[in-house]
């Protein structure tokens, strides 16, 4: 089958923040990407037994972005209660989600480049640790990543797209 959403990873070499930075937009791209094109109810349809749907995958990044770049790197409250569900209300649209997400993004972007230095530490610690920015983008991506390559699978099933 061929892959009819591949698209080459980023060619940014131009420091550390700007590698690390490219990097995780691309996934998140990547993520949005796989919603595109399909309706609410199958981006809702869960697949697998653990009921992730695509939605319930963004909803989850929506709060991981806030939980990580909004509140422990730029020192903001964290008010949301919860283990970063996948459950997307059914009065909650697709779009508000996406918008969320987007919203979200955005806000990380802001934080990341307030930063300016990946050894720029976090405002808030973590389980009593301060970590660096460069810690928070590693975490951010390789989370982004794998639920983006769950994505892959979810979108597969639902209508044979493919491709990262």
């Amino acid at each position: 089958m061929p892959e009819t959403q591949r698209e080459p990873v980023p060619r940014v070499d131009t420091g550390e923040l700007d590698v690390a930075h490219a990097f995780l937009k691309f996934q998140r791209h990547c993520v949005i990407k796989k919603t595109e094109g399909l309706t609410e109810e199958q981006l809702r349809t869960p697949l697998v037994a653990s009921g992730t749907s695509l939605l319930g995958l963004v909803q989850h990044l929506v709060e991981a972005e806030r939980y990580w770049f909004d509140h422990h790197l730029a020192g903001n409250d964290w008010s949301e209660e919860g283990e970063f569900g996948m459950d997307v209300p059914a009065h909650v649209s697709r779009d508000e989600v996406i918008k969320a997400y987007r919203a979200a993004i955005a806000d990380s972007d802001a934080a990341i480049e307030a930063a300016g230095d990946p050894e720029a530490p976090m405002a808030i610690p973590v389980d009593g640790n301060t970590k660096s920015l460069r810690w928070v983008l590693a975490h951010m991506t390789t989370e982004t990543a794998r639920h983006a390559g769950h994505a892959d699978i979810l979108r597969e099933q639902l209508d044979g797209v493919t491709g990262r």
